[in-house]
């Protein structure tokens, strides 16, 4: 930079006839100032950009939009979770959401998917897996959702961004992405570690146009590693969440002192968007039930990577229908049927978006996802794999 200076120094003291030379000086001079501007340009994450500012401020009016018909209406799925593929670059010991040999759902096919949940009125889609990162067409489906006028989001374990995929992800329309972060380097119980993915995270803060949530869990091991990812989430600028490892069935695991301590710790401090939903968490770290109404099948949909609609990833097969012929008569029967597993569930997503209702409609029906009074229909069989603390 001291060069330029000088450069700057000498050649702006006077003007002399244009001839061939000077020419080829104001070229330079172009040239190093678009230079400087573009160093200057990279230097503001594209967030704080103008344009970045807009689209969060209508990503915010969306939303709010969203709350609002969601508390106005019962009659539509609010938060639908879909698997375009079950296969993971990852194989992390605590997870038995994954394959490593499952083909990615053809694009036809999840566009029909899309289109239905369109059809159903579905408020936010977020893709699952397995990694969505690992999915061809991702872009072409991030579009088709927001097509349907839905909130477009992603759940992936970071590992394949780069500038080209985060600019893409930008032009598609992705609104939301949640990157889980477990530990601070990989082990056999998660390879989802920060000091591997940090490079990821600063290319995010940089070019990322999307809201981007750091999700961290404490439980099985990881313990104060929550607090170190916490921290950097929030230096990069993004919103951090903090979540409770469940069993493999998505039921209670108490926590021990420490990780309830570090839970606590983390999930006090001062928390936007959909975190604020977390209290059911306070009583799963102290190893409580929590009674509330679980709208799953109904505000909640989980649709696996053969078109099938579920509770939740960990009751799948229930109620196991083929989302082409799920219609709102099922969402108002699944509105109304309690589950006999809520009370110890940890299944975050759920929790969260049964919250808006918790004050409606007593449930009429129960059932026991699973129990002998419920036929399953034929679901993948994944890894299961249980941790113990």
């Amino acid at each position: 930079m001291s060069a330029s200076a000088g450069y700057f120094e000498v050649t702006s003291t006077n003007a002399r006839p244009e001839t061939a030379g000077n020419k080829e000086t104001e070229n330079r001079r172009g040239s190093a100032a678009a230079e400087c501007a573009s160093i200057k340009e990279m230097a503001i994450p594209r967030k704080m950009t103008v344009r970045g500012r807009w689209l969060a401020a209508t990503r915010k009016v969306r939303e709010l939009a969203m709350v609002g018909r969601a508390l106005a209406h019962t009659g539509h799925p609010v938060l639908v979770q879909i698997v375009p593929t079950r296969f993971c670059n990852l194989s992390c010991g605590y997870c038995n959401e994954y394959d490593k040999v499952s083909k990615p759902v053809p694009l036809d096919e999840m566009v029909q998917r899309i289109d239905a949940l369109g059809r159903l009125g579905t408020a936010m889609i977020g893709l699952s897996g397995g990694e969505p990162l690992a999915y061809p067409h991702l872009d072409e489906i991030i579009r088709r959702i927001r097509q349907t006028g839905a909130i477009a989001g992603t759940i992936t374990n970071g590992y394949l961004l780069n500038v080209d995929r985060i600019e893409r992800l930008n032009k598609a329309g992705l609104d939301h992405m949640q990157i889980s972060i477990d530990n601070l380097e990989p082990d056999e119980i998660s390879q989802k570690s920060l000091n591997v993915l940090d490079e990821k995270l600063e290319m995010l803060s940089q070019y990322a146009e999307f809201h981007v949530n750091i999700n961290s869990v404490v439980g099985g091991g990881f313990g104060k590693d929550a607090l170190v990812i916490d921290k950097r989430a929030r230096e990069l600028g993004f919103e951090s969440t903090i979540g409770i490892i469940h069993d493999g069935s998505g039921q209670l695991k108490p926590l021990g002192e420490e990780d309830a301590e570090v839970y606590f710790k983390v999930s006090r401090r001062k928390k936007t968007n959909y975190a604020r939903f977390d209290q059911f968490q306070e009583a799963i770290a102290q190893g409580r039930p929590n009674h509330w109404r679980c709208r799953a099948g109904s505000r909640y949909l989980y649709i696996c990577e053969d078109g099938l609609v579920h509770y939740c990833s960990q009751k799948r097969g229930f109620p196991g229908v083929p989302l082409a012929e799920y219609t709102k008569a099922d969402l108002k029967r699944e509105f109304l049927t309690a589950k006999t597993c809520s009370p110890n569930c940890t299944i975050g997503c759920v929790h969260r978006i049964s919250y808006i209702d918790h004050w409606r409609a007593p449930q009429t029906r129960t059932i026991t996802p699973g129990g002998k009074q419920e036929k399953a229909a034929k679901a993948p069989q994944l890894i299961q794999i249980q941790t113990g603390n």
